[in-house]
């Protein structure tokens, strides 16, 4: 399964990519290296996951796990940013911007918004899904990506610099900012093999326990890795003066928090009839991930 969903998701990612022979052509390069920097891919593989789990098939999930993958990565762009945190290297590789300069890196990580809702209504996802797929799909992206998800959650995340921000806040922002995401793929991975309400459900709570505990996680990472091994600065947090879960609870606490909310996602999948082992090997592995 994850070679299956690594590959059909690399290729497509390129495909759905407008023709660089035009005068963008810098636009759709920048757009090109950031989707090709790699990466856990772990929204795409939640989407197979959750539409293989639903009784779909996998040339109606691509579309979507593409979609989901191309608002990632441009909320990593601009998160990049020098007006955001100001990181020189993702994924190993330099920034967007420190390769292809600030002006250029914005308009990609724009491109990549706008493409993701081409991706999941396209004339292929229709034929494939079904237009009431696709149509709910495209919504509930952008729900999870819009000022009350993803895009609220920076912010939140950008007013909390240089504050003691109580743990409630960082709560809410890491639910936005980073599990708003990871439940959409996990309701979208439902939606493209048109499930039921309570599947989409069960889903959606999984997609938010682990979106918690990757965060959790990412906090504890920070502390104690490396940037050779995690792949982009560490230490950004304090350097940025931000309250985090492991500046406000300690480590300890943190690995028992990713622990009890990895638990809590593997159980509320259990109402499904197939198989969920992949799902419950995949919680436990980002809890226990180094980078």
């Amino acid at each position: 399964m994850k070679s299956d969903y690594l590959n059909l998701t690399e290729k497509a990612l390129l495909e759905f990519l407008p023709d660089k022979n035009g005068r963008e052509q810098k636009l759709i390069e920048a757009m090109e290296y950031s989707l090709k920097a790699g990466g856990k891919r772990v929204r795409p593989r939640l989407v197979f996951e959750f539409n293989s789990l639903c009784g779909g098939s996998a040339e109606c999930a691509v579309p979507f796990a593409c979609a989901v993958e191309m608002i990632h990565t441009y909320s990593l762009i601009h998160d990049d940013l020098p007006c955001m945190d100001n990181d020189d290297l993702r994924r190993g590789k330099p920034s967007n911007h420190k390769v292809f300069g600030e002006d250029i890196a914005l308009l990609a990580g724009d491109a990549l918004q706008t493409l993701a809702f081409e991706t999941i209504t396209c004339g292929k996802a229709v034929a494939a899904a079904g237009e009431y797929a696709c149509r709910k799909g495209a919504y509930t992206l952008a729900k999870y990506a819009g000022a009350n998800g993803m895009a609220g959650g920076q912010v939140i995340d950008l007013l909390s610099e240089n504050t003691k921000a109580p743990i409630e806040v960082l709560r809410e922002m890491d639910y936005k900012k980073t599990a708003c995401l990871i439940k959409a793929a996990c309701e979208l991975g439902c939606i493209s093999a048109n499930a039921e309400e309570s599947q989409i459900k069960a889903a959606s709570e999984y997609g938010e326990c682990i979106g918690i505990a990757f965060q959790i996680q990412d906090d504890i990472l920070d502390v104690i890795s490396s940037d050779e091994e995690l792949g982009k600065p560490v230490g950004s947090d304090k350097h940025n003066c931000k309250s985090t879960y492991v500046s406000l609870l300690g480590i300890d606490e943190c690995r028992r928090l990713v622990n009890e909310l990895t638990t809590q996602a593997v159980n509320a999948v259990k109402i499904f009839d197939g198989d969920i082992s992949g799902l419950t090997e995949f919680a436990y592995e980002l809890a226990k991930r180094t980078k």
